[in-house]
């Protein structure tokens, strides 16, 4: 079993009329199965309304199953006694870092998860220090959060999910009120937690350019999966994906583009270096 496995997972929401009758019934989720593995950067991709975000908050134990199973860290999320070690397993950082973020000093934030856990005070300060050392904030750790741009916010506010060493990580969206660079900013700091930490990642978004680098996309749409796969099996799909109204990166569709008229490149060019690199050996074949 993986770390995160929904099997058949539904979630309704349920609305009712002020005599507390049922008026309709809306799946946000409709029969998702998952099986991620330890160690893994996952990215789920959809528009607003394809359920991503409620499978967000099913993985942290902020909802619960309408029908089937999700486990995390083997742990049955249904299970009102297993919500604090599922919680401890996989921590969650949300799309506005202001909302996450509640200390008027970085280092004292970054503390207060661990705090809560009853962790000693020498070691808690012991991962204040490596949890912002892993995300790049250590410089800032005496500042107010107030001074500090959005990037710099969204990747104090990892350090404090980190602190707590989780086993997984959920990012609902952590670069949608962000501008390039501190999307970068954050990018770069996860997948050095991913790669460095082991930390399993699970980032939900809808930037198709920040799924290219990671280990296994799913696509959602109307609370099912209607596509899964690696990001250049993904990507080389561009009608299908564009059935589902999504766009590609703008270095794939190119590539699309130049291979319709003509051009034998391969399907799925993931990065400019790609693309380059292919042109170049087609002209040169040429001469």
């Amino acid at each position: 079993m993986g770390i995160i496995q929904a099997n058949q997972l539904v979630h309704e929401y349920i609305r009712r009329d002020e005599e507390g009758n049922v008026e309709s019934i809306q799946a946000a989720i409709d029969g998702v199965d998952l099986d991620i593995e330890a160690g893994a950067f996952i990215a789920v991709l959809g528009h607003n309304g394809s359920g991503k975000s409620t499978l967000a908050k099913h993985i942290n134990a902020l909802l619960w199953p309408s029908e089937g199973t999700l486990y995390v860290d083997g742990k049955n999320t249904s299970d009102a006694e297993a919500i604090y070690e599922i919680r401890r397993a996989a921590g969650m950082v949300f799309q506005n870092p202001d909302n996450q973020i509640i200390a008027s000093v970085v280092e004292e934030d970054v503390g207060f998860g661990p705090e809560n856990m009853g962790i000693e005070t020498e070691e808690i300060w012991t991962r204040v220090k490596e949890s912002l050392a892993s995300v790049g904030m250590l410089k800032y750790r005496s500042h107010s959060p107030n001074r500090l741009s959005g990037g710099q916010k969204q990747r104090v506010a990892i350090a404090g999910v980190m602190a707590m060493e989780p086993k997984c990580i959920i990012l609902d969206e952590p670069t949608a009120m962000l501008d390039p660079n501190g999307r970068k900013e954050v990018l770069r700091a996860v997948h050095t937690l991913n790669k460095q930490k082991g930390v399993t990642i699970l980032l939900i978004t809808h930037y198709m350019e920040e799924v290219v680098d990671a280990d296994y996309v799913y696509v959602m749409e109307k609370g099912k999966i209607v596509m899964q796969g690696a990001p250049r099996e993904l990507f080389s799909r561009v009608d299908e994906l564009k059935e589902h109204r999504l766009d590609v990166p703008q270095i794939t569709l190119l590539a699309h583009e130049l291979k319709k008229e003509g051009i034998p490149l391969p399907a799925g060019i993931l990065t400019r270096q790609e693309l380059i690199g292919e042109l170049v050996r087609f002209y040169r074949s040429r001469e």
